[in-house]
């Protein structure tokens, strides 16, 4: 049984909800997000709270009901908080910095990387090693995020690379001298 999928969602102060032709439109203080609902589930929006309904009970449509419930809290949150992630670069000489729209990213290699951020991604960078990715779709916060850790993920001899802020990276011992 999907227990996240009946919970319901609520609707802060100041987002409006509109739902017809199987698809949502959230409004809030920092932006609109719209999402076309999949046939197998519905919803019910009320008061200050939404439902996710289902027409038939199996295994496939239980599951689209978690996932529906999912994507639209997150829309509901993105529109009236935003989300955030923040990456940390580690090594000498590695840095980065804001150039317009893109971050300039120098990571070891012969020459510096331009990353080019999507619309409606925004980004800071602090001290030269530390970038702070925000917007509104979770997904694109995430995916943002992803793309540029990928650039140099940390290694975990020196522990050099660009790592998520809240990541852990078990560290191996080097070579050993020989006999």
């Amino acid at each position: 049984m999907s227990r996240v999928g009946k919970k319901g969602i609520p609707i802060p102060e100041k987002t409006t909800i509109e739902y017809k032709n199987r698809e949502i439109t959230v409004k809030g203080l920092k932006g609109t997000l719209a999402r076309t609902i999949h046939p197998a589930v519905d919803l019910s929006i009320g008061e200050k709270i939404i439902s996710v309904t289902i027409e038939q009970e199996d295994r496939k449509t239980r599951a689209l009901q978690g996932l529906t419930r999912s994507l639209i809290s997150n829309m509901v949150i993105g529109v009236s908080k935003g989300f955030e992630r923040v990456l940390e670069i580690n090594g000498i000489g590695y840095r980065a910095e804001m150039k317009g729209k893109s971050i300039v990213l120098n990571l070891g290699y012969s020459h510096p990387i331009d990353f080019l951020l999507p619309d409606g991604i925004d980004a800071t960078v602090d001290k030269n090693n530390v970038i702070k990715i925000s917007g509104i779709d979770k997904e694109k916060v995430g995916q943002t995020a992803a793309s540029i850790r990928k650039l140099r993920k940390p290694e975990p001899y020196k522990g050099k690379g660009i790592k998520y802020a809240d990541e852990y990276i078990q560290r191996k011992a080097g070579k050993t001298g020989t006999k």
